[in-house]
Protein backbone atom coordinates (compact mmCIF):
# COMPACT_ATOMS: atom_id res chain seq x y z
CA UNK A 1 0.00 0.00 0.00
CA UNK A 2 1.04 3.36 -0.69
CA UNK A 3 1.66 5.72 2.25
CA UNK A 4 0.45 9.61 1.80
CA UNK A 5 4.16 10.56 4.00
CA UNK A 6 6.43 9.43 1.33
CA UNK A 7 9.11 11.32 3.69
CA UNK A 8 8.75 8.44 6.24
CA UNK A 9 10.23 5.22 6.39
CA UNK A 10 7.63 2.18 5.93
CA UNK A 11 6.57 0.62 9.12
CA UNK A 12 5.98 -3.39 9.29
CA UNK A 13 3.92 -4.81 11.21
CA UNK A 14 4.07 -8.29 12.84
CA UNK A 15 1.09 -9.24 14.73
CA UNK A 16 1.13 -12.58 17.25
CA UNK A 17 -2.37 -13.70 18.25
CA UNK A 18 -5.40 -14.70 16.35
CA UNK A 19 -8.18 -13.99 19.26
CA UNK A 20 -10.82 -11.93 19.81
CA UNK A 21 -8.92 -8.86 20.63
CA UNK A 22 -7.37 -9.10 17.03
CA UNK A 23 -10.07 -9.74 15.02
CA UNK A 24 -13.23 -10.56 16.87
CA UNK A 25 -12.76 -14.09 16.98
CA UNK A 26 -15.83 -15.67 18.16
CA UNK A 27 -18.10 -12.73 17.56
CA UNK A 28 -19.81 -10.63 14.73
CA UNK A 29 -17.47 -8.26 15.06
CA UNK A 30 -13.78 -7.35 14.32
CA UNK A 31 -11.85 -6.80 17.35
CA UNK A 32 -9.80 -3.66 18.40
CA UNK A 33 -6.31 -4.71 16.40
CA UNK A 34 -7.41 -5.22 12.51
CA UNK A 35 -9.50 -1.95 12.84
CA UNK A 36 -6.82 0.18 14.87
CA UNK A 37 -3.90 -0.99 11.77
CA UNK A 38 -6.41 0.08 9.21
CA UNK A 39 -7.02 3.47 10.83
CA UNK A 40 -3.31 3.96 11.15
CA UNK A 41 -3.38 2.57 7.56
CA UNK A 42 -5.30 6.12 6.13
CA UNK A 43 -2.26 8.05 7.26
CA UNK A 44 0.18 6.60 8.67
CA UNK A 45 3.55 4.91 6.36
CA UNK A 46 2.45 1.45 6.47
CA UNK A 47 4.40 -1.35 5.32
CA UNK A 48 3.55 -5.54 5.40
CA UNK A 49 1.36 -7.02 7.50
CA UNK A 50 2.74 -10.06 8.78
CA UNK A 51 -0.03 -12.20 11.40
CA UNK A 52 0.60 -14.95 13.06
CA UNK A 53 -1.55 -17.95 14.79
CA UNK A 54 -0.79 -21.38 16.29
CA UNK A 55 -3.84 -23.18 14.20
CA UNK A 56 -4.97 -22.48 10.74
CA UNK A 57 -8.68 -22.24 12.48
CA UNK A 58 -7.42 -18.82 13.35
CA UNK A 59 -5.72 -17.64 10.48
CA UNK A 60 -8.94 -18.59 8.62
CA UNK A 61 -10.72 -16.28 10.73
CA UNK A 62 -8.50 -13.78 10.21
CA UNK A 63 -8.81 -13.69 6.45
CA UNK A 64 -12.30 -14.17 6.42
CA UNK A 65 -12.24 -10.83 8.79
CA UNK A 66 -9.79 -8.70 6.25
CA UNK A 67 -11.74 -9.48 3.44
CA UNK A 68 -14.93 -7.78 5.06
CA UNK A 69 -12.73 -5.17 6.41
CA UNK A 70 -10.93 -4.23 3.02
CA UNK A 71 -14.70 -3.66 1.34
CA UNK A 72 -15.72 -1.98 4.60
CA UNK A 73 -12.57 0.28 3.86
CA UNK A 74 -12.81 0.29 0.30
CA UNK A 75 -8.85 -0.60 0.21
CA UNK A 76 -6.97 -3.43 0.57
CA UNK A 77 -4.22 -4.48 3.09
CA UNK A 78 -2.52 -7.77 2.60
CA UNK A 79 -0.99 -9.69 5.43
CA UNK A 80 1.10 -12.38 4.93
CA UNK A 81 0.69 -15.36 7.23
CA UNK A 82 2.07 -17.72 9.64
CA UNK A 83 2.17 -20.51 9.44
CA UNK A 84 2.52 -21.10 5.95
CA UNK A 85 0.79 -24.55 5.80
CA UNK A 86 -2.04 -25.97 7.78
CA UNK A 87 -0.48 -27.70 10.84
CA UNK A 88 -0.12 -26.73 14.21
CA UNK A 89 3.13 -24.77 14.63
CA UNK A 90 2.92 -22.28 18.11
CA UNK A 91 6.41 -21.63 17.06
CA UNK A 92 5.58 -20.00 13.91
CA UNK A 93 6.35 -16.41 15.07
CA UNK A 94 9.99 -17.30 14.96
CA UNK A 95 9.62 -17.79 11.04
CA UNK A 96 7.81 -14.45 10.60
CA UNK A 97 10.29 -12.90 13.12
CA UNK A 98 13.13 -13.86 10.70
CA UNK A 99 11.18 -12.49 7.33
CA UNK A 100 10.19 -9.25 8.68
CA UNK A 101 12.18 -6.23 6.93
CA UNK A 102 13.14 -3.35 9.13
CA UNK A 103 11.63 -1.06 10.75
CA UNK A 104 9.17 -3.26 12.18
CA UNK A 105 6.97 -3.18 15.18
CA UNK A 106 4.89 -6.06 16.98
CA UNK A 107 1.75 -6.79 18.90
CA UNK A 108 1.60 -9.48 20.74
CA UNK A 109 -1.52 -10.68 21.85
CA UNK A 110 -1.57 -13.82 23.82
CA UNK A 111 -2.21 -15.81 26.25
CA UNK A 112 -0.49 -14.59 29.59
CA UNK A 113 1.71 -17.28 30.11
CA UNK A 114 3.56 -16.62 27.02
CA UNK A 115 4.07 -13.07 27.18
CA UNK A 116 7.74 -13.35 28.55
CA UNK A 117 8.73 -15.94 25.57
CA UNK A 118 7.28 -14.39 22.68
CA UNK A 119 7.93 -10.60 23.52
CA UNK A 120 10.88 -11.77 25.00
CA UNK A 121 11.95 -12.90 21.63
CA UNK A 122 10.49 -10.00 19.66
CA UNK A 123 12.55 -7.65 21.33
CA UNK A 124 15.89 -9.50 21.25
CA UNK A 125 15.30 -9.41 17.64
CA UNK A 126 15.10 -5.54 17.93
CA UNK A 127 11.46 -5.19 17.23
CA UNK A 128 9.46 -2.38 19.07
CA UNK A 129 6.59 -4.45 21.30
CA UNK A 130 3.48 -3.79 22.38
CA UNK A 131 2.33 -6.10 24.65
CA UNK A 132 -1.83 -7.01 25.55
CA UNK A 133 -2.09 -6.63 29.47
CA UNK A 134 -0.62 -8.21 31.75
CA UNK A 135 2.73 -7.90 30.42
CA UNK A 136 3.48 -10.79 32.51
CA UNK A 137 1.93 -13.11 35.50
CA UNK A 138 5.60 -12.50 37.81
CA UNK A 139 7.89 -9.91 38.82
CA UNK A 140 11.07 -11.97 37.48
CA UNK A 141 9.95 -12.60 33.74
CA UNK A 142 8.89 -8.47 33.67
CA UNK A 143 12.93 -7.88 35.43
CA UNK A 144 14.14 -9.87 32.75
CA UNK A 145 11.78 -8.47 29.62
CA UNK A 146 13.06 -4.53 31.12
CA UNK A 147 16.69 -6.02 30.88
CA UNK A 148 16.14 -6.98 27.56
CA UNK A 149 14.49 -4.08 26.05
CA UNK A 150 17.39 -2.23 28.04
CA UNK A 151 20.06 -4.12 25.87
CA UNK A 152 18.25 -3.94 22.30
CA UNK A 153 17.48 -0.58 22.67
CA UNK A 154 13.60 -0.66 21.36
CA UNK A 155 10.18 1.03 22.64
CA UNK A 156 8.30 -1.43 24.34
CA UNK A 157 4.93 -0.77 25.77
CA UNK A 158 2.12 -3.02 27.95
CA UNK A 159 -1.34 -1.84 25.83
CA UNK A 160 -3.45 -0.73 29.04
CA UNK A 161 -5.53 1.52 27.22
CA UNK A 162 -7.66 2.55 30.18
CA UNK A 163 -5.26 5.21 30.49
CA UNK A 164 -6.99 7.07 27.24
CA UNK A 165 -10.59 6.70 28.57
CA UNK A 166 -11.38 9.91 29.15
CA UNK A 167 -12.82 9.02 32.67
CA UNK A 168 -10.21 7.70 33.70
CA UNK A 169 -8.18 10.95 32.33
CA UNK A 170 -10.78 12.98 34.56
CA UNK A 171 -10.30 11.28 37.44
CA UNK A 172 -6.27 11.51 37.39
CA UNK A 173 -6.74 15.18 36.88
CA UNK A 174 -9.33 15.53 39.45
CA UNK A 175 -7.01 13.30 41.92
CA UNK A 176 -3.51 15.40 40.61
CA UNK A 177 -5.14 18.61 40.98
CA UNK A 178 -6.39 17.74 44.75
CA UNK A 179 -9.71 18.83 44.34
CA UNK A 180 -11.06 16.11 46.94
CA UNK A 181 -8.05 15.90 48.60
CA UNK A 182 -5.72 13.38 49.66
CA UNK A 183 -6.89 9.45 48.58
CA UNK A 184 -8.58 7.70 51.24
CA UNK A 185 -10.18 4.72 49.27
CA UNK A 186 -10.93 3.62 45.85
CA UNK A 187 -13.47 1.08 45.24
CA UNK A 188 -13.35 -0.70 41.70
CA UNK A 189 -16.37 -3.09 40.72
CA UNK A 190 -15.05 -4.72 36.92
CA UNK A 191 -17.09 -8.04 35.78
CA UNK A 192 -17.91 -9.56 32.25
CA UNK A 193 -20.07 -12.82 31.29
CA UNK A 194 -19.48 -16.19 31.87
CA UNK A 195 -19.24 -16.70 28.22
CA UNK A 196 -15.59 -14.94 28.49
CA UNK A 197 -14.34 -18.41 30.75
CA UNK A 198 -16.31 -20.42 29.59
CA UNK A 199 -15.74 -20.12 25.72
CA UNK A 200 -13.66 -17.63 24.34
CA UNK A 201 -10.69 -18.23 26.93
CA UNK A 202 -11.52 -21.94 27.57
CA UNK A 203 -8.19 -23.23 26.10
CA UNK A 204 -5.75 -20.93 28.49
CA UNK A 205 -8.34 -20.48 31.50
CA UNK A 206 -5.98 -22.64 34.02
CA UNK A 207 -3.23 -19.37 33.17
CA UNK A 208 -5.07 -16.91 34.41
CA UNK A 209 -7.79 -15.57 36.35
CA UNK A 210 -10.39 -13.11 36.52
CA UNK A 211 -8.19 -10.67 38.49
CA UNK A 212 -5.22 -10.65 36.41
CA UNK A 213 -7.10 -10.56 33.29
CA UNK A 214 -9.21 -8.17 33.96
CA UNK A 215 -8.87 -6.71 37.34
CA UNK A 216 -4.90 -5.51 36.73
CA UNK A 217 -6.99 -2.37 34.55
CA UNK A 218 -7.49 -0.69 37.30
CA UNK A 219 -4.75 -1.70 39.46
CA UNK A 220 -3.05 0.40 36.29
CA UNK A 221 -5.10 3.24 36.41
CA UNK A 222 -4.91 3.98 40.09
CA UNK A 223 -1.06 3.86 40.03
CA UNK A 224 -1.37 5.74 36.88
CA UNK A 225 -3.85 7.90 38.51
CA UNK A 226 -1.47 8.19 42.29
CA UNK A 227 2.02 7.58 41.43
CA UNK A 228 1.83 5.08 44.63
CA UNK A 229 3.45 2.13 45.49
CA UNK A 230 1.86 -1.21 47.11
CA UNK A 231 2.79 -1.88 50.87
CA UNK A 232 0.24 -5.15 51.19
CA UNK A 233 -1.91 -7.11 49.32
CA UNK A 234 -4.85 -9.55 50.03
CA UNK A 235 -7.20 -11.61 48.18
CA UNK A 236 -9.66 -14.57 48.03
CA UNK A 237 -11.89 -16.25 46.11
CA UNK A 238 -15.22 -18.37 45.07
CA UNK A 239 -15.19 -21.55 43.18
CA UNK A 240 -18.96 -22.22 42.32
CA UNK A 241 -19.95 -22.06 38.61
CA UNK A 242 -17.41 -22.61 37.07
CA UNK A 243 -16.15 -25.60 39.13
CA UNK A 244 -19.51 -27.05 38.21
CA UNK A 245 -18.74 -26.95 34.78
CA UNK A 246 -15.31 -28.74 35.24
CA UNK A 247 -13.46 -25.03 34.89
CA UNK A 248 -10.86 -24.98 37.66
CA UNK A 249 -11.19 -21.49 38.32
CA UNK A 250 -12.70 -18.34 40.48
CA UNK A 251 -15.35 -16.96 39.84
CA UNK A 252 -14.84 -14.10 41.19
CA UNK A 253 -12.23 -12.21 43.69
CA UNK A 254 -12.03 -9.81 46.04
CA UNK A 255 -8.45 -7.79 46.56
CA UNK A 256 -7.24 -5.32 49.09
CA UNK A 257 -4.36 -3.36 48.47
CA UNK A 258 -2.97 -0.81 50.67
CA UNK A 259 -0.86 2.14 48.76
CA UNK A 260 1.67 4.52 49.75
CA UNK A 261 1.78 8.10 47.73
CA UNK A 262 4.91 9.44 47.01
CA UNK A 263 4.06 11.95 49.76
CA UNK A 264 4.44 9.04 52.37
CA UNK A 265 0.27 9.37 53.19
CA UNK A 266 -1.88 5.86 52.58
CA UNK A 267 -4.99 5.18 51.13
CA UNK A 268 -6.56 1.74 50.36
CA UNK A 269 -8.45 0.13 47.25
CA UNK A 270 -11.08 -2.66 47.06
CA UNK A 271 -11.19 -4.48 43.44
CA UNK A 272 -14.28 -6.83 43.75
CA UNK A 273 -14.02 -8.94 40.69
CA UNK A 274 -16.18 -11.58 38.33
CA UNK A 275 -16.84 -12.99 35.04
CA UNK A 276 -20.02 -14.99 35.35
CA UNK A 277 -22.46 -12.32 34.84
CA UNK A 278 -25.48 -13.64 32.58
CA UNK A 279 -25.23 -13.82 28.73
CA UNK A 280 -28.63 -11.03 29.19
CA UNK A 281 -26.06 -8.61 30.97
CA UNK A 282 -26.80 -5.13 28.56
CA UNK A 283 -22.97 -4.96 28.77
CA UNK A 284 -19.84 -6.93 28.31
CA UNK A 285 -18.49 -5.03 31.06
CA UNK A 286 -20.01 -3.98 33.95
CA UNK A 287 -17.09 -0.99 35.52
CA UNK A 288 -17.65 0.78 38.04
CA UNK A 289 -14.91 3.13 40.47
CA UNK A 290 -15.46 5.94 42.75
CA UNK A 291 -12.32 7.02 44.94
CA UNK A 292 -13.06 9.02 48.49
CA UNK A 293 -10.77 11.53 49.46
CA UNK A 294 -10.38 13.69 52.63
CA UNK A 295 -11.99 17.16 50.71
CA UNK A 296 -14.59 15.15 48.85
CA UNK A 297 -15.21 11.70 46.10
CA UNK A 298 -15.41 10.94 41.92
CA UNK A 299 -17.24 8.35 40.68
CA UNK A 300 -17.72 6.97 37.61
CA UNK A 301 -20.05 4.47 36.07
CA UNK A 302 -17.79 3.10 33.31
CA UNK A 303 -20.86 0.69 32.21
CA UNK A 304 -23.13 3.76 31.33
CA UNK A 305 -22.33 5.68 28.91
CA UNK A 306 -25.13 7.25 28.01
CA UNK A 307 -26.83 5.22 25.68
CA UNK A 308 -29.29 1.98 25.89
CA UNK A 309 -30.51 0.19 22.42
CA UNK A 310 -33.69 -2.39 22.95
CA UNK A 311 -34.27 -4.35 19.96
CA UNK A 312 -36.20 -7.72 19.26
CA UNK A 313 -32.75 -9.69 18.56
CA UNK A 314 -30.54 -7.88 20.85
CA UNK A 315 -32.93 -7.32 23.83
CA UNK A 316 -31.32 -4.36 26.15
CA UNK A 317 -27.74 -3.41 25.36
CA UNK A 318 -25.59 -0.63 26.68
CA UNK A 319 -22.81 -0.44 24.48
CA UNK A 320 -19.33 1.91 25.24
CA UNK A 321 -19.08 4.09 22.09
CA UNK A 322 -15.37 5.18 23.86
CA UNK A 323 -13.56 1.98 23.57
CA UNK A 324 -13.83 0.99 19.90
CA UNK A 325 -17.16 1.22 17.89
CA UNK A 326 -17.59 1.62 14.33
CA UNK A 327 -19.17 4.79 12.88
CA UNK A 328 -20.44 5.32 9.51
CA UNK A 329 -20.74 8.77 8.04
CA UNK A 330 -23.15 10.49 5.11
CA UNK A 331 -20.81 9.54 1.97
CA UNK A 332 -20.54 6.29 3.12
CA UNK A 333 -16.66 5.94 4.87
CA UNK A 334 -16.70 4.05 8.12
CA UNK A 335 -14.30 4.80 10.96
CA UNK A 336 -13.23 3.26 14.40
CA UNK A 337 -12.80 5.23 16.71
CA UNK A 338 -12.17 5.28 20.96
CA UNK A 339 -9.32 4.55 23.39
CA UNK A 340 -8.88 1.00 22.61
CA UNK A 341 -8.46 2.33 18.85
CA UNK A 342 -6.21 5.67 20.15
CA UNK A 343 -3.69 2.71 22.35
CA UNK A 344 -2.90 0.84 18.92
CA UNK A 345 -2.08 3.88 17.00
CA UNK A 346 -0.64 6.13 19.25
CA UNK A 347 1.62 2.90 19.30
CA UNK A 348 2.39 2.38 15.81
CA UNK A 349 2.61 6.51 15.97
CA UNK A 350 5.43 6.20 18.47
CA UNK A 351 7.34 3.85 16.89
CA UNK A 352 7.49 5.37 13.54
CA UNK A 353 9.00 8.83 15.24
CA UNK A 354 11.44 6.49 16.70
CA UNK A 355 12.36 5.65 13.76
CA UNK A 356 12.44 8.34 12.10
CA UNK A 357 14.66 10.16 14.41
CA UNK A 358 11.84 12.14 15.80
CA UNK A 359 11.28 11.12 19.20
CA UNK A 360 14.16 8.66 21.24
CA UNK A 361 12.90 5.84 23.03
CA UNK A 362 14.08 6.73 26.32
CA UNK A 363 11.45 10.06 25.63
CA UNK A 364 8.66 7.92 26.54
CA UNK A 365 9.58 6.98 29.84
CA UNK A 366 7.03 7.78 32.46
CA UNK A 367 4.53 9.26 29.69
CA UNK A 368 3.55 5.57 28.48
CA UNK A 369 2.89 2.52 29.64
CA UNK A 370 6.23 1.09 29.58
CA UNK A 371 7.71 -2.37 30.36
CA UNK A 372 8.84 -0.67 33.04
CA UNK A 373 5.56 1.08 34.48
CA UNK A 374 4.18 -2.47 34.83
CA UNK A 375 6.80 -3.34 37.52
CA UNK A 376 4.01 -2.49 40.01
CA UNK A 377 0.86 -4.00 38.56
CA UNK A 378 3.08 -7.14 38.12
CA UNK A 379 3.98 -7.19 41.76
CA UNK A 380 0.44 -7.15 42.71
CA UNK A 381 -0.75 -10.33 40.45
CA UNK A 382 1.94 -11.79 42.21
CA UNK A 383 0.98 -11.10 45.38
CA UNK A 384 -2.61 -11.68 44.76
CA UNK A 385 -2.07 -15.14 43.37
CA UNK A 386 0.23 -15.68 46.60
CA UNK A 387 -2.39 -14.16 48.84
CA UNK A 388 -5.21 -16.52 47.33
CA UNK A 389 -3.67 -19.26 47.52
CA UNK A 390 -2.89 -18.67 50.99
CA UNK A 391 -6.12 -18.22 52.93
CA UNK A 392 -5.97 -15.01 52.20
CA UNK A 393 -2.95 -13.88 54.15
CA UNK A 394 -1.54 -10.37 53.68
CA UNK A 395 1.60 -10.19 51.59
CA UNK A 396 4.11 -7.64 52.70
CA UNK A 397 5.83 -6.38 49.56
CA UNK A 398 8.65 -3.85 49.72
CA UNK A 399 10.32 -1.32 48.06
CA UNK A 400 13.77 0.11 48.50
CA UNK A 401 14.50 4.05 46.75
CA UNK A 402 11.38 3.08 44.88
CA UNK A 403 12.47 -0.01 43.30
CA UNK A 404 10.79 -3.27 44.41
CA UNK A 405 12.77 -5.38 45.97
CA UNK A 406 10.84 -8.49 47.55
CA UNK A 407 7.74 -10.17 49.59
CA UNK A 408 7.28 -10.59 53.26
Amino acid sequence: MVSTKTNMKLLNILVIGTGIYVCGRGTDGYGTILPAIYEWARCGSLGDIYIVGAHIEGINTVKSKVAKLNKLFGFDIKPKYFPESDSYDPEAYEAAIRKIPRPACSIVVVPDNLHRKIAGDTVSNNIHTLVVKPLAPTVNEVVELIELQEVHVVYCAVEFHKRLDRSNLKLRDTVVSGRIGNPLYFVVEYSQRKSIPEKKFKSWIENTNIFQYLGIHYVDIIYFVTGAIPKRVMAVGQKNYLSSRGIDNYDSMQVVVEWEMPSGALFSSVFITNWIDPESSSAMSNQRIKVIGTKGRYEADQKKRGICVTSDKEGVEEPNPDFCSMYGFRNGDISFQGYGIDSITGFLNDVTMIENGQLKVEDLDCKRPTFKESIVPTVIIEAVNRSITEDGRWINTTFEEGRFSGYE
